[in-house]
This record gives C-alpha cells, structure tokens and sequence, in this order.
C-alpha cells in the first residue's frame, strides 16, 4: 500500500513538471500585449454586458416575467466569470506561476468551475421554460404568479453547481486521495482523474446539451405541427370545401385573403348593380366595408391572435436554435478534450490547444448578453432605454 501511494505520488510529480513546462509560455512582448489587449475586451465585453442586462432588468419593470428572471439569473452567473475568474487568470497565464496563496487559488476554481456550470444550467432551464411557453401555453400562464417556484428553480441551479465541483476542490486532497501539486500550480486535486470528470462533465455539459436540444426540437415539431394544421385550412377554404359546422372562416395567408376579398367585392357589387339607386361611389367601397366587418369579428380577431403568437413561437425558436449552436460551439471541444486529458494524464493533448478551449469556454459568457438584443425586443427597448438615460444624466452633468 504504502508502495502504491509512492508511486502515485512519482506519477503526480512528474505530470505536475509536464503541466509546469507547458504552463510556462514564452511570449514575446509584442505577442504579450496582443494577448492582454484580447483579453482586456473579453473582460470589458463580459462585465458590461451582463450589467447592462441586469441595469436594464432593473429600469425597465415590464422585463420582469418569470423567464427573463432566469436571464438574469444567467447574467448574474457570466458577471462574476467576467470579473472575478479571467482576471485572475491572467497573471496565471503571463507567467506560468500562481502567485497569490492557496486560499485564492481554491476561491478562484471555486468561483470558475461553480460559474461556468451555472451559466450553463440556466441555459438549459431557459430552454425548459420556452418549452412550456410555446407547448403548454395554458399551463404556462398559471406558473407566471408563482414566483416561489420560479426564486426555487433559480435557487437549485446555484445549489447544484456549487455541489457538483466545490466539495471535491475543498476536500479532495484530504478526504478522497492525496494528490500533490508543486508549489505554483492552481489545478484542482481532480484535475487528472477521469472518472471523476466523466460524470461531471455528464452532468454540467452532457445534460444541459441534450435537454436544450430535445427542447428546441419539441417547439419546433409544435410550430410545424400547427403550420401543417392551418394551411389545411386554408386550403379547405379556398376550395370551397366546408366542415360540420360551416360557418365564416378567417384565413391566415395573405394569398387566400386577397383572394376572398376578390370573392366578396364581385359578389357586392353584383348585388348592388341591381340597385340603381345606390350611389356609384358606395359600389366602389362595397369590398371595403365587407372587409372591415370581417375584421371586427370575433373570430377573425382570435385568428388574429393565433397567428400573432405563432409568428412570436417562431422567434423563440430561432432564438433557441441559436443559443444550442453557440452552447455546443463553445462547451464541446473543453469537455472533450478535458476528458481526453484526464485519461492520458495530459500527454496526448498539445496545451496551446487545450488552452485556446479553455478560452472558447469563457466567450460563451461575453457572446451570451448579446445575443439578448438580437432575439429578444423587450431588451433591445430596455437596452436603448438605459443608454438614454446615461446620455441624458451625461448633458445635464
């Protein structure tokens, strides 16, 4: 036993000496400034992003619906990454050497392994709650005023993601296994056991992955299912054909409106040339006046409606699809080339690629706060609302 651990301890050893020499990157001065210049944007990009979308969460009150709490609940979770986590990674990276105690070596992979799995966790809950949104509408509704539920789900994310990393970064080295890790190195006691981040990995990539995917795919199998129903529809009506219980039918499709205002205008006016006396002028705004009832009725504003909130299904959709794609872009290649690293103990995975992941994996918390503006309007007129108003303080001061 007592041969066993001394040979693990070689083993450690000599991958710390391995992980140290390719720590240690010589940068030219030139390529330094470069790379402080690339991450100072990142930082400014991530930090300010994500405070103008919890500003704007704040000014604007008609932003606090039960999803966009998860946004924020998002931002939160991307603005200590921006502010607490790649800060202090860079003098980490300038010089190969961690040089600012124990303590904030376990506080900073604490703080970037609990954020970086909660940021992705409120993704996978913002997928599940437009899910509900667009396939449970009804169901939907009676969750908005149940704020305990929607302050639970936030709660659980942070609770999970502080459970699945934190207590093997505080405990392992004296509960699990002795690991030791040369003076310099701020790498978790985990950092090369692949069992272990198999099953995180599963939980904080692999999950939200699939969940997000299996989401994004069920609204769009709800959206086609209703387009199929309502160009059946149209096409019924348009044929003449009528059901059980005919009645007036309002058609979602401009091409078949036009078409049964054609239908209606000749009908009125083939009634209306038997009357002489009947103005000509009224003749010519016979069409007009019959379109105009059609759309005071009830039924055309409920169709109205469906096809107001099916266009805005669509863009959740759009905006879903979108999030999967950058997610996947940027969780992919880190957890599976962490995992590849785990297993071969760091010898089969060249660092400066193993380096350029790890970045990949920080843009998804600068990319996420703009995105908001692209698929979401209410933020855009937040967003533009908060920036008159700093422009405004700025004149008056």
């Amino acid at each position: 036993m007592v041969t066993f651990n001394y040979s693990n301890q070689i083993i450690n050893n000599l991958n710390d000496t391995n992980e140290a020499a390719n720590v240690e990157l010589q940068f030219s001065e030139g390529i330094t400034y470069i790379i402080i210049m690339l991450i100072s944007v990142l930082i400014f990009i991530t930090v300010f992003g994500n405070i103008l979308v919890m500003v704007a969460f704040i000014i604007d009150k008609r932003l606090r619906t039960q999803s966009n709490f998860f946004l924020l609940n998002l931002a939160i979770c991307d603005l200590l990454l921006g502010a607490v986590a790649i800060p202090l990674y860079i003098p980490y990276l300038m010089t190969g050497k961690w040089m600012l105690g124990a303590f904030l070596c376990k506080l900073w992979l604490v703080v970037d392994y609990t954020m970086c799995t909660a940021s992705a966790l409120n993704v996978a809950l913002i997928s599940y709650d437009r899910f509900l949104c667009v396939t449970m509408a009804v169901f939907y509704r009676s969750l908005q005023n149940r704020h305990s539920q929607t302050v639970l789900r936030m709660a659980m994310v942070w609770i999970l993601s502080f459970l699945l990393y934190s207590p093997a970064i505080l405990l392992w080295d004296s509960i699990v296994d002795y690991t030791y890790i040369s003076e310099g190195l701020c790498i978790a006691g985990f950092h090369y056991n692949y069992y272990f981040l198999l099953v995180t990995s599963s939980i904080d990539f692999a999950l939200p992955f699939f969940s997000i995917l299996f989401f994004n795919m069920s609204i769009y199998w709800n959206i086609s299912k209703r387009n199929r129903k309502k160009r059946q529809s149209s096409v019924l009506l348009f044929s003449g054909e009528k059901g059980e219980n005919s009645g007036p039918h309002i058609v979602a499709t401009n091409t078949v409106l036009f078409s049964a205002q054609s239908a209606m205008e000749g009908d009125c006016k083939a009634h209306l040339k038997r009357k002489v006396n009947i103005p000509s002028f009224f003749r010519q705004r016979c069409g007009r006046i019959n379109l105009t009832t059609m759309e005071n009725d009830p039924a055309h504003m409920r169709e109205k409606q469906l096809i107001l909130k099916l266009s805005k299904d669509k863009k959740v959709a759009k905006s879903l699809a979108v999030l999967v794609c950058i997610f996947a872009v940027c969780w992919a290649p880190y957890t599976f080339l962490n995992s590849i690293r785990a297993a071969c103990h760091g010898y089969c995975i060249d660092y400066y690629l193993y380096e350029v992941t790890f970045w990949l994996l920080w843009m998804n918390s600068a990319i996420n706060p703009i995105l908001y503006p692209l698929c979401h309007k209410q933020f855009r007129k937040a967003f533009l609302k908060v920036f008159i108003h700093i422009w405004l303080r700025k004149v008056e001061g």
